[in-house]
């Protein structure tokens, strides 16, 4: 009598997921749970790498090159083919947001007449600052540079974005400008800035794998404020833990799990907006995987 020996089964490799975003306090807030395995997924591995927004806005235009990543909401038109917008994890600016700082008192009228540093052509912030006066000269700079080469005297005027609205006024400079509040006084809606675009072929299932994972990420953030602020501090730029914190709370909270049907209405709006003006080449085709 033969026997036959049971077959074993191998095991099965986790699927990877990688995930970009930018070092930055509210970013690093927002993927705490999935970075410190605090949120685990079976059969999913998560990696993560962290590049300024403008560098991850031209790396998922030219080749889709992480299945999530950050975006500046500016730059989905240019790679609406292979990536939708999720429904989860993005910011908005609630009557605040990207600014234009000077080293002197200037009006807005006066921005005609001076250069801009501006942290990147496929930022909202850019895309913003465009439809709020087309005829505004800018020149970019890396985001991290705008505030010392105004204190240097290289530009009178520059176009901040993450930490430095809270930090511009120690730095001797004067506020020109809060497109956030421009925006809400203009069409009535917050500002979306950016959000996180997932790859489409990756498939319906593994987009809603995925998208839970990250509002659970972003919930226990939520939940677990005060260690997810320890994780994030590392991440925030001469922020002590106050400003950090309240520099998060502007940007990770309820609309971070869900915009809200107006929240989404702000996207359209803007890219729409965009659109129409000629700032933007391509018409949006906007839609959102929950």
């Amino acid at each position: 009598m033969s026997t036959q020996t049971p077959e074993i089964a191998k095991p099965v490799s986790p699927i990877e997921i990688s995930i970009a975003h930018s070092p930055d306090s509210d970013d690093a807030f927002m993927f705490y749970g999935l970075a410190t395995k605090k949120v685990r997924v079976p059969g999913y591995r998560f990696t993560h790498t962290l590049c300024d927004i403008e560098t991850l806005n031209r790396r998922a235009r030219e080749e889709a090159f992480y299945d999530v990543t950050a975006i500046s909401f500016h730059a989905y038109p240019y790679l609406q083919q292979s990536y939708a917008l999720m429904g989860c994890g993005g910011s908005v600016g609630e009557g605040y947001g990207p600014m234009i700082v000077a080293s002197r008192k200037l009006t807005p009228k006066d921005l005609s007449q001076v250069r801009v540093a501006v942290p990147g052509a496929l930022t909202t912030a850019y895309l913003t600052l465009k439809i709020f006066n087309p005829a505004i000269e800018t020149v970019t700079v890396p985001f991290d540079r705008i505030i010392p080469e105004i204190q240097a005297g290289k530009y009178e005027a520059g176009l901040i974005i993450h930490e430095g609205q809270l930090t511009y006024s120690t730095s001797g400079l004067f506020k020109v400008i809060d497109f956030g509040v421009w925006w809400r006084e203009t069409t009535g809606l917050v500002l979306p800035l950016g959000g996180n675009a997932i790859r489409r072929s990756l498939g319906a299932k593994t987009h809603n794998v995925i998208s839970k994972a990250l509002r659970d990420s972003i919930s226990h953030a939520l939940d677990h404020r005060e260690q997810a602020l320890e994780y994030a501090m590392q991440f925030a730029r001469d922020l002590d833990s106050t400003m950090a914190s309240h520099f998060v709370s502007m940007y990770v909270n309820d609309r971070t799990l869900d915009y809200g049907p107006d929240g989404r209405e702000a996207i359209r709006k803007l890219l729409t907006m965009g659109y129409q003006r000629g700032i933007i080449p391509i018409e949006p085709q906007i839609d959102f995987v929950d």
